[in-house]
């Protein structure tokens, strides 16, 4: 990773994902049997949460309503009670199979924050270990990159976890230029791939935000030919995601044109051009599953972590080791099998391999 300045040009452009991990596990009792139950809190925004009626005191503060990730040593019942570390109630509004539960935390917004700042555990790997309760400051620092920002996700954007502030000085000596935005990386992005189609497999949409400047960056870059680079394979979605489908369209005179997100099933998002005011940024979820082949139209090239087998984003980087075409999978195949001979590390805090 030292080496990076002397490997990239002059005039390439880094996307950078800021988004910053939060202490997402929460730990509780079932009210009824005082068995242990744990939620992973899934990043905000994400589609397909319904409203729910469950009854509450009307005197009582609005519940805060979350989708998690439920895990438990028994089945669990649609209206079922439970008491958080820290003292919250909570109840299991709805079900949604592979796609979470939604449950209502009875508090306030403000109680909420504090009892997972305070209560809640950074999801960190599991072969790092720890004992169970709330994380360390050490933990909730480590685990992120140095250009962390924006609180939402449940795993680091581990690509960007080998950049130092040592590092980044480097590559602006040499003359590459930055850009960043936020995807908020959810569980879902690691799920392994266990349908027997490729097509079938679902990816959770994760919220994603791409400010106006990075915008513009990006389209200045492909217009004078410059490179687009992804730090990571959230960045390389939420670009191909948001801005790939109208990269060629026209500005029109005063506007531009976005993209709007556009459900259109359950859990999967489309986008569709819309005209803005140029004001705006792009806004939405996305669920894009890059598979061979595919056929991708803004980024130029990928630095991304070895990912485990039966995975979507090993999936994806065999599609960007020959965009438009299946040869990816034996150039990935061949690559990997050095880096397996090699002692190579996978994982989160493994080694990184750059596409181009």
């Amino acid at each position: 990773m030292r080496d990076l300045p002397e490997v990239l040009r002059p005039g390439d452009l880094l996307v950078f994902n800021d988004t910053r991990v939060i202490p997402a596990r929460l730990r509780a009792r079932r009210d009824a049997s005082g068995g242990k139950v744990e939620f992973l809190l899934l990043p905000p925004g994400t589609a397909g949460i319904p409203e729910t009626g469950a009854a509450l005191d009307q005197a009582a503060p609005p519940p805060v309503v979350q989708r998690v990730l439920t895990k438990a040593g028994g089945k669990l019942q649609l209206g079922e009670s439970f008491t958080l570390s820290g003292g919250c109630k909570a109840l299991l509004a709805a079900r949604h199979g592979a796609a979470g539960d939604t449950v209502e935390f009875l508090c306030s917004a403000a109680e909420f924050e504090r009892l997972v700042r305070e209560q809640g555990e950074v999801p960190l790997p599991p072969y790092i270990h720890r004992p169970p309760g709330p994380s360390r400051p050490l933990d909730k620092e480590r685990y992120q990159t140095v250009f962390a920002h924006t609180p939402g996700a449940v795993a680091a954007p581990t690509a960007g976890l080998h950049f130092s502030t040592r590092l980044l000085e480097g590559l602006k000596a040499r003359g590459l230029s930055f850009a960043y935005l936020t995807l908020h990386v959810g569980p879902g992005t690691f799920r392994p791939v266990k349908a027997e189609e490729i097509e079938e497999h679902f990816v959770d949409p994760e919220p994603y935000f791409i400010p106006a400047q990075t915008v513009a960056a990006v389209r200045a870059a492909k217009r004078e030919g410059r490179r687009v680079i992804a730090v990571g394979t959230t960045s390389l979605r939420a670009l191909e995601g948001a801005l790939g489908p109208g990269l060629d369209a026209e500005t029109p005179a005063g506007g531009r044109t976005g993209f709007q997100p556009v459900q259109t099933a359950w859990g999967r998002t489309g986008f569709q051009p819309v005209q803005t005011a140029w004001k705006a940024v792009l806004q939405g979820q996305t669920g894009l599953f890059v598979y061979p082949p595919f056929k991708f139209r803004v980024v130029d090239a990928l630095l991304t972590n070895f990912h485990i087998p039966k995975s979507s984003l090993l999936m994806l980087v065999c599609a960007f080791a020959s965009p438009g075409g299946l040869e990816g999978i034996e150039y990935v195949q061949r690559a990997y099998q050095h880096a397996v001979e090699s002692g190579y590390r996978f994982y989160s805090y493994g080694d990184a391999c750059l596409f181009v």
